[in-house]
């Protein structure tokens, strides 16, 4: 991630004087040293001069515009600032915007309030002057109410950062194909031109035979000093650290793990997808490097699924890559009243979200047609959390998100050799499944313990797409009105 920057501007104008105006400014540096401090916000706030007139603030925001390291700006009106001066910046914005609806002050000094004290804290007007010409030229913005010194609102503020940060790097986010598709899935298809006008990633797609190149030059010096990695990080068996067929499948998924991370770097990708129908050349498909390379920030798409692919990448930005990781709603557990989803996937589980110290195993694979991979095996851990997928209909895109509750896992499964969570889907199951399905929503998601539902129905404002919510309020009529509603509104979009 880069070292983003978020600019705090406050609004004002001339009429009350310089003195008035040199509180402003001293108020607002006040503010932006406070929530620097706080230890809740990701990036780092830089204050600039009070805006008093339509050209300092036009300049502000094209400045805004031109900075790479500004990921967004965020905005109070400490006194009353006419919004008319803000069009001609707004019209230009191209960065997220977060309207800070608070006041220096947190109460009214009832003994000694006079004029002087209503004619400088001006923001429960002010702020609504600046959201009426925010909703008139119908610009994305997020608006945090409250009071600026609360835990509650600079951990929001940390959040959207996190949300406009990982928005930011999407704008140049490339996701890097080897092979294609799984032939005749539907779901995994799409438009990449669309994808890229509309949300900034570059999708392209290489022959595996590339990559197999730099996996095949890979020093076996270089294996050597990742074996001793994941001899350290993980549990092996008394045959992998011995010379033989368990090795040497873990010490060949190694060495594709450590050629898919150059080629990678050497073309900036942040995500990739594979297939087990594209895997000439290569001796197993890739199942503990793909965990691994998760686990370093790369999102990930099985099945040449490069929306997933995409979409995990910008979950673990938004989450500091913690507890977030590629998934697949695998099977059902249908007990009345206790039913559940097994999540997982052939191979490819992130270990940000393992509950027990991951243990790496060698196992067949009954497709593809490659020799048995390596892999992590562990389950994921307990606690509130969500699924997320994208995708594409009819030249735009939906995301759906459900809210889940993963649960322990109190059954042993000695023969299953994968990377699993289990949960229960708000409201139910039952009321879930029908939702998503009627959503469109695919079976690969992305999962995470540290997104939120707000995080994400932010980047969805950001880039204008549809998002729909499945949680406990749901009501099957209801979200299908919804949907019907919302067709009729992208239609025109």
């Amino acid at each position: 991630m880069k070292p983003f920057k978020f600019w705090f501007a406050t609004g004002s104008q001339h009429l009350y004087g310089p003195e008035t105006l040199d509180q402003v400014q001293e108020h607002s540096r006040k503010i932006v040293e406070g929530l620097n401090r706080s230890g809740h916000l990701p990036f780092e706030v830089v204050l600039k001069p009070v805006l008093t007139n339509s050209d300092a603030i036009r300049r502000l925001i094209i400045d805004a515009n031109g900075d790479d390291l500004c990921a967004g700006i965020i905005t109070w009106m400490h006194t009353f600032s006419p919004a008319k001066m803000w069009i001609a910046g707004l019209t230009r914005l191209a960065k997220p915007l977060l309207h800070l609806h608070t006041q220096f002050n947190r109460d009214i000094p009832w003994d000694s309030i006079d004029m002087d004290f209503m004619n400088l804290n001006q923001s429960a007007h002010g702020d609504r002057e600046f959201g009426f010409i925010g909703a008139r030229l119908g610009v994305a913005r997020k608006v945090v109410v409250g009071y600026w010194e609360e835990e509650g609102v600079q951990k929001r503020i940390g959040s959207w950062m996190s949300t406009a940060a990982a928005y930011s790097e999407s704008q140049n986010l490339k996701v890097a194909r080897f092979g294609d598709n799984m032939r005749e899935v539907a779901v995994t298809e799409g438009n990449k031109v669309t994808a890229q006008a509309q949300l900034g990633w570059s999708i392209n797609g290489y022959g595996v035979g590339d990559l197999v190149e730099i996996v095949n030059n890979v020093t076996e010096g270089e294996i050597s000093s990742l074996f001793e990695e994941y001899n350290e990080l993980y549990e092996l068996s008394a045959a992998a650290k011995q010379p033989g067929a368990v090795r040497d499948s873990i010490l060949e998924q190694a060495r594709i793990e450590l050629g898919m991370k150059k080629f990678l770097e050497a073309g900036d990708f942040g995500a990739f997808t594979t297939t087990f129908e594209d895997l000439h050349g290569l001796k197993q498909l890739p199942g503990l490097a793909a965990q691994r390379l998760m686990a370093q920030g790369y999102g990930f798409g099985g099945e040449g699924d490069w929306k997933t692919a995409a979409l995990t990448r910008l979950m673990k930005l938004m989450a500091n890559n913690v507890d977030t990781s590629f998934m697949e709603d695998y099977t059902y557990h249908l007990a009345a009243g206790n039913e559940l989803i097994m999540g997982s996937h052939m191979l490819e589980i992130c270990p940000t979200i393992a509950v027990n110290k991951p243990r790496i195993d060698v196992q067949p694979l009954g497709i593809g047609g490659k020799a048995d991979p390596a892999r992590l095996i562990f389950e994921g851990k307990p606690g509130n959390a969500l699924v997320a997928s994208i995708v594409e209909l009819k030249g735009r895109f939906r995301l759906i998100i459900n809210q889940i509750q993963a649960v322990e896992n109190k059954n042993n499964m000695p023969k299953l050799p994968v990377a699993s969570v289990l949960w229960k889907p708000e409201p139910s199951l039952e009321v879930s499944a029908e939702a998503w399905i009627h959503a469109g929503g695919a079976h690969h998601t992305v999962l995470s313990y540290a997104v939120t539902t707000e995080q994400l129905l932010d980047y969805a404002e950001l880039t204008g797409i549809e998002a729909v919510v499945i949680d406990n309020n749901t009501n099957i009529r209801q979200f299908r009105q919804e949907l019907q509603w919302n067709e009729l509104y992208w239609r025109n979009q």
